[in-house]
């Protein structure tokens, strides 16, 4: 056969190796053009180097098998096209998170405790509508996301204004084993009826130390770190419900800087003046 490679030549030429070649193989992305039956040695063709680099430069970009070998054998130039544009598109996401990781590692570093004060505050018992579920802490953005969209379309459907931002309130499993009960409320004025998952609800009063949170909610465990120091040390802390309110957040802009976070803190108020504040 005119223009056979050795998969060892074949190797030297695409930069990948042997034990890559023979890997490629088994997953059916890149068969030799033959094989000889007696020996199992591999041979490849001059025609099959372009194929090579593509699979090369397309894996140096974290392409998954499966979706290299959908490119591969997509003959419409736009459909290949459009795949590969969506990993492109993924990569950049990932970058983006990365950034952000990064700059919010070296706030960290550079400023290891928040300066929000920490406020006591007694919060009295608030009419909302609310959705309540068993959630997984890795899926709380996109529940969050539909709840949220879920009770605003329930209180426009029945002309009923919301009285203030929206606030959750969360069991402490939810953290501790990843998996538990949240509540997504918007305090109301006026009577709601349940509809959908969308039900009435009195969120309880209670006592809390609160924290005002600036940013990412990615970054939300450095406030929520610094709170529980200042509880452990300057407050009575009680079984409850840790609280948000989102003051500005995922509902109001994709500006995740402008986000505010309130954090509340269960605990049994002992000082006469609960609405100091406390650094």
């Amino acid at each position: 056969m005119p223009g056979e490679l050795t998969i060892g030549d074949f190797s030297r030429v695409t930069f990948l190796s042997v034990k890559t070649l023979r890997y490629y193989h088994r997953a059916g992305l890149l068969e030799p053009a033959d094989v000889d039956p007696a020996t199992g040695y591999r041979r490849y063709t001059c025609a099959q180097i372009p194929i090579a680099q593509v699979i090369r430069r397309l894996r140096d970009l974290d392409m998954p098998l499966d979706d290299i070998g959908n490119v591969l054998s997509e003959s419409d130039q736009t459909a290949r096209s459009q795949l590969i544009a969506a990993h492109l598109a993924r990569l950049e996401d990932a970058l983006i998170e990365t950034q952000r990781a990064v700059a919010s590692l070296r706030d960290l570093l550079e400023h290891p405790a928040p300066s929000e004060a920490i406020e006591h505050r007694r919060v009295p018992a608030t009419p909302a509508a609310a959705i309540t579920s068993t959630v997984d802490v890795g899926d709380l953005a996109v529940w969050y996301q539909g709840a949220i969209g879920e009770i605003v379309a329930t209180l426009s459907a029945q002309d009923i204004v919301a009285s203030g931002p929206p606030g959750g309130v969360y069991a402490k499993g939810l953290f501790a084993d990843e998996h538990g009960d949240a509540t997504l409320f918007l305090p109301v004025i006026g009577e709601v009826q349940p509809v959908g998952r969308v039900r009435p609800m009195s969120i309880p009063g209670a006592e809390l130390a609160v924290i005002t949170h600036s940013g990412s909610h990615g970054d939300l465990d450095r406030s929520y770190g610094a709170l529980a120091t200042y509880v452990s040390e300057h407050a009575l802390a009680v079984d409850g419900l840790l609280r948000e309110s989102y003051l500005v957040g995922p509902h109001d802009t994709d500006d995740e800087s402008a986000w505010k976070t309130e954090i509340g803190w269960p605990i049994f108020e002992t000082r006469p003046n609960r609405n100091d504040q406390y650094e």
